[in-house]
């Protein structure tokens, strides 16, 4: 699997949930994009990002200012 990386930092509502759809759109079933962001208002949109896309939220950690979310495609 090619699981990839978007550097999403420095980035607010909704540039990151942008980027992330469109890396996604060229991933395969299975594989894993990890999204790094900033904004702390993409907490709640990435959640609803996967809730409505189908796409699995396997992880969503915070360390200091910086996010990271790990989504595996389904859709």
């Amino acid at each position: 699997m090619a699981d990839q990386t978007l550097d999403a930092r420095g980035l607010n509502c909704p540039l990151p949930i942008l980027r992330a759809k469109k890396a996604l759109k060229d991933m395969a079933r299975g594989e894993v994009l990890t999204i790094q962001a900033t904004d702390p208002g993409a907490v709640k949109d990435f959640e609803a990002f996967c809730r409505s896309t189908g796409n699995e939220l396997v992880e969503s950690t915070a360390a200091g200012k910086e996010f990271q979310f790990r989504i595996r495609v389904q859709a």
